[in-house]
């Protein structure tokens, strides 16, 4: 097996994965949000204007890290966006704005904890989003996955190889939420596309697409 570390600025798009929660890397040296001064009319905030993403590639080979840097890009380029910001503050389920497994976080909470990056397993505010992946094949339906007590994501090459990096970036967003603590129901629900790791990561996807 081969590492390669890669770190770039990065907004995240992110295709749908199962994840299982996680950590991920971070050190105290970025900018701390104001969740009350968070809203749609406020202007983005510096720290998704800097929002970076770091990423440790294991067993990837040239056309797959491309890949990656690619979506890593447009992960960037989404987190700094008005439409991001303000699809999270918007976001409803049953009429009330809020997303499922929310930890108890409002829209607002939520958006600064994506922001300010700060992972479960080593914490502190960077904003930055600590990637450590590893490819593996299997002829599954599974697009990803990861554990709580490590700081690996798995991403299976059948769909990487397949997938545009726009839709990466819904895989590398939602397992990288599980690493921030969010979590969603194990099998599919009519309420689990409503999850953070889920909603958030098709909305990456979605804008990505715009910057594709």
């Amino acid at each position: 097996m081969t590492f390669k570390t890669l770190s770039l600025l990065c907004t995240f798009l992110l295709f749908a994965s199962c994840g299982k929660g996680g950590g991920g890397g971070g050190s105290s040296s970025g900018d701390v949000v104001n969740a009350e001064e968070i809203t749609t009319d406020a202007p983005v905030p510096s720290a998704a204007l800097n929002f970076d993403v770091n990423v440790n590639m294991n067993n990837f080979n040239g056309t797959q890290q491309d890949k990656i840097l690619t979506a890593a890009e447009l992960i960037r380029k989404v987190v700094a966006s008005d439409e991001f910001k303000n699809a999270i503050l918007n976001h409803k389920y049953k009429g009330k704005k809020t997303f499922v497994d929310n930890g108890g976080l409002t829209n607002a909470q939520i958006y600064k904890a994506i922001i300010e990056g700060s992972e479960k397993l080593n914490p502190g505010v960077d904003n930055q989003m600590d990637l450590n992946l590893t490819v593996y094949k299997a002829n599954n339906m599974v697009v990803g996955y990861t554990y709580p007590s490590v700081f690996e994501i798995w991403m299976n090459s059948k769909f990487l190889n397949a997938n545009t990096p726009a839709k990466v970036t819904t895989n590398m967003m939602h397992e990288w939420l599980h690493k921030m603590g969010f979590k969603h129901a194990a099998k599919k629900t009519a309420n689990r596309k409503y999850s953070v790791p889920y909603a958030v990561g098709y909305l990456t996807a979605r804008l990505a697409k715009k910057f594709d």
